[in-house]
């Protein structure tokens, strides 16, 4: 996928989103400075036992102190970016992890588990999945995110400080990574809206609206398309 290209996948209006400059570069480059080698464990700790068998990577741990600190990097950085509100509508972020492959490390396919553990004891929903890449394509080999649906696979291998955001139903693995590493934050969104092809009308008609406002303003049926976008969302929100 070229950078800058921002896409829809139809499956029942089923949407696989890139969205460019997430982080910047100077961002970016602190955040890898600050992940010493040592920093890494056995990324099984968090997958099931049908996860585990085809996963071969590493994490910072959910509890590492580091973790905590690039994860609210993240998060300030999603809180500013309307695309990714647009698309994911999220009512609840979980802290965004961070993993390594490298020396043919990877992970088979397999499909995100419906619920995620809090530490407080909750439970959010995994509707939406997110990869920020943080190396640039051209670091390693391999360690492509394969996303498989009824049209087929589609390879992901992103800039740094880009991301990619698809439904968490979807069938997915990462190949293995020959030469170089590939370093990404991953993480899951509970959206307010549970349903994947709503959620894409959702993204598609809020792009439209944008799009003709940016054209001819704000004008009587720009303003009508915009109250169907706000009476939809209120009908099929769970929030």
């Amino acid at each position: 996928m070229q950078a800058g290209l921002t896409f829809t996948l139809w499956k029942e209006i089923v949407m696989m989103l890139h969205i460019p400059g997430v982080l910047s570069r100077e961002q970016v480059q602190a955040m890898r400075a600050s992940l010493p080698a040592s920093a890494w464990t056995d990324g099984k700790e968090t997958v099931g036992e049908q996860g585990a068998q085809v996963k071969r990577n590493r994490q910072l741990p959910a509890s590492s102190p580091l973790r905590q600190q690039l994860g609210d990097i993240v998060l300030a950085a999603l809180a500013r970016n309307p695309v990714f509100f647009a698309a994911a509508l999220p009512l609840r972020i979980e802290p965004p992890l961070f993993n390594c492959y490298e020396g043919g490390e990877h992970y088979g396919l397999h499909v995100d588990g419906a619920m995620r553990k809090q530490h407080d004891g909750s439970y959010l929903r995994t509707d939406v999945s997110s990869t920020l890449f943080l190396c640039d394509p051209e670091e390693y080999e391999g360690g492509e995110l394969v996303v498989v649906d009824t049209y087929g696979t589609h390879e992901v291998k992103l800039p740094a400080g880009d991301m990619i955001v698809y439904p968490s139903t979807s069938l997915h693995r990462v190949e293995p990574v020959t030469r170089g590493a590939r370093i990404c934050s991953f993480f899951w969104t509970q959206s307010m809206v549970r349903d994947d092809a709503r959620r894409g009308m959702l993204f598609e008609l809020d792009q439209t609206i944008q799009t003709l406002r940016g054209r001819i303003g704000d004008c009587a049926e720009v303003l009508t398309l915009t109250g169907h976008y706000h009476n939809l969302l209120r009908q099929w929100s769970e929030a």
